[in-house]
């Protein structure tokens, strides 16, 4: 099928930005008058702690700003994205992208000069200026900052070495975005192609065994080529954080990295003990596997092939949104009315066209619709992406709605919460209303691969990544060969003895990128849990626990994440809501045996 050109997409299928900006020329407008009042800030900074109603009138312009930057942000990137080749907003993005340097430098006295108050100084001030009431949770953050923030001079400096500790950063994503090349391949009509990353994921889901071979064998013989330079990578950013995290006497880089969000590590701990302790489900998982592919050896490329061949669940985009509509009814009234408006009003860009940006998200910012993105294709995924994708954009409409820009977003500790609860949501629909053994099957085996790719896959990284950083803070020299070791060893006691291991799969530490990110994919892991218990409340559970999710709809950052999930009902510091998310894939996986078992022969 050819990718139709931008100009060729029927505009009901096309997101509207005239909403954002009514034209170019409004946009540039707005960017001139932002230049304006960021050369402005230099004088907010000369009297800002000099008395309670400077500090208000302070903080407020400076959001007042960085509201109406995010605003000329996303349009440009928004603009890009339907058509990056465009080069007229492609230059609007380099510009918004240079402004918000310019923003980040301006406002850069904001911290250190809050934190020189004394908290008599500060009560002084919020009793001159009752106002400043507003930023209670704001400065109460920039307070919890105090033990780890060191002088003037000394923050100077270590932000004036920031480029040379990206290096590692930058050399990784060099080698692996413009030098490797993985070398050609033979797919599943027998031709030879140029393997890459997003072939990959394609050719490792193949139901031809040797095509999935191929693709698995050239993938980790190239990184096996670079593992000693990515080593060296991996090295020197877990040396970074662990430095960054000592110099501002933070215990650990785990903690340094929690600490953004106030997460106690208990919640991370919990997380691995949790998985530990179920990873017999896992193992009688992957036994299955095994034993539907009829394989005396189950290998590691055989891990990601879909058990129950191609789906036969498809929907064009009207019949999704139909779809989604009846699914998310148990979710009440005020959010479906938020759905409609979703749904109807050409806020979401549909179909795939030639230079549109891949995958899907949800955008948008404070004085903005939501909006989202989406790669259309009629089948299951599709339908679970747009449900996954108005879980953000929903979440987004509830805090703006309720909350002040000041507390108008929120954190990605509780952004995929969101967005996952209505990919539960959704399968629970489905197996409440399919009747056909094999397309329950088929839904089961979707759930379950999600499963076993989110909640054990990455807390599978983040035990890794836990592992790597203190190994390094005890002297231990993080050579290939170590982690080849460390991570072979691990991938082991995930998977299980049902599955032939080998040596290739060790390289796998060298191909993940969010080991770079600093103790962010354990998020993914909890939220999946956390998503699983909440979808069970609404579905079956009291009018006061589906209150109880709306409302954390509604917070947005008002509260730390941790507290906010706890008003929703699910104690992250605790193992309940990760023994709640095991007891439903243990159901779901005996019923996809028992099918197995009675129409896979």
């Amino acid at each position: 099928m050819t990718i139709p050109k931008r100009k060729d997409v029927p505009v009901n299928l096309t997101w509207d930005l005239t909403r954002v900006y009514q034209s170019d020329n409004a946009w540039e407008d707005a960017y001139n008058q932002i230049k304006k009042e960021i050369s402005t800030l230099n004088d907010v900074q000369v009297n800002f702690t000099n008395s309670g109603h400077n500090l208000y009138a302070g903080l407020t312009k400076i959001l007042l700003v960085q509201r109406q930057l995010e605003k000329i942000y996303v349009y440009a990137t928004m603009s890009s994205d339907v058509d990056t080749t465009n080069a007229h907003y492609l230059n609007y993005v380099a510009r918004a992208q240079a402004i918000a340097s310019d923003f980040a430098a301006a406002t850069a006295f904001i911290n250190p000069a809050i934190l020189n108050l004394s908290q008599e100084k500060l009560t002084a001030f919020k009793q001159e200026e009752p106002r400043l009431s507003e930023y209670d949770h704001l400065l109460e953050q920039i307070a919890q900052l105090k033990p780890h923030t060191l002088t003037f001079e000394e923050e100077k400096l270590i932000a004036a070495a920031g480029d040379a500790l990206e290096t590692s950063e930058n050399t990784y994503n060099v080698l692996t975005n413009s030098d490797l090349e993985y070398g050609y391949v033979e797919n599943e009509q027998q031709e030879m192609v140029q393997l890459s990353d997003g072939l990959y994921s394609v050719l490792i889901q193949s139901q031809n065994r040797a095509v999935r071979q191929g693709a698995f064998e050239s993938m980790y013989t190239t990184y096996e080529q670079f593992q000693n330079s990515l080593a060296s990578t991996l090295a020197g950013v877990v040396k970074k954080h662990n430095y960054i995290a000592k110099v501002h006497h933070y215990d650990s880089a785990q903690k340094s990295a929690l600490a953004e969000n106030n997460i106690p590590s208990v919640v991370y701990d919990t997380l691995i003990k949790a998985v530990d302790k179920h990873l017999d489900l896992l193992h009688r998982y992957v036994n299955l596997r095994k034993k539907i592919l009829n394989l005396d050896d189950l290998q590691m490329w055989d891990m990601y092939v879909p058990l129950t061949g191609k789906p036969s669940l498809t929907y064009t985009f009207e019949q999704a949104k139909a779809e989604a509509k009846k699914a998310l009814i148990p979710l009440g009234n005020d959010y479906l009315r938020q759905v409609d408006y979703l749904f109807n009003n050409r806020v979401i860009d549909v179909v795939e066209s030639q230079h549109k940006t891949t995958g899907a998200y949800s955008g948008g910012s404070y004085d903005t619709d939501a909006y989202e993105l989406l790669n259309w294709a009629d089948n299951v995924d599709s339908l679970y992406t747009l449900v996954h994708e108005t879980g953000h954009s929903v979440h987004s409409m509830f805090t703006r709605q309720n909350q002040p820009y000041v507390y108008g977003d929120y954190p990605i500790f509780v952004a995929e919460i969101a967005s996952t609860t209505n990919e539960n949501i959704l399968t629970e629909y489905f197996l409440q209303n399919i009747t056909d053994p094999l397309t329950r099957a088929f839904v089961l085996n979707y759930y379950l691969d999600s499963f076993k790719g989110t909640l054990y896959r990455q807390t599978q990284f983040a035990e890794f990544e836990q592992y790597i950083h203190q190994m390094d803070a005890q002297g231990e020299p993080l050579t290939a060969d170590f982690l080849n070791s460390a991570y072979g060893k691990l991938n082991q006691r995930y998977y299980g003895n049902a599955v032939e291991v080998g040596s290739a799969i060790d390289k796998e530490w060298a191909r993940i990128p969010h080991f770079y990110y600093n103790f962010y994919v354990y998020q993914y892991a909890t939220g999946f849990a956390a998503a699983t218990a909440l979808a069970n409340k609404i579905v079956y559970g009291t009018v006061q626990q589906k209150e109880a999710y709306i409302n954390f709809l509604k917070s947005g950052s008002s509260n730390y994440p941790v507290a906010i999930m706890q008003a929703a009902g699910v104690d992250m510091t605790k193992p309940d809501y990760l023994e709640e998310a095991f007891a439903t894939f243990a159901k779901r996986l005996e019923e996809f045996e028992t099918i197995v078992n009675n129409n896979f022969k």
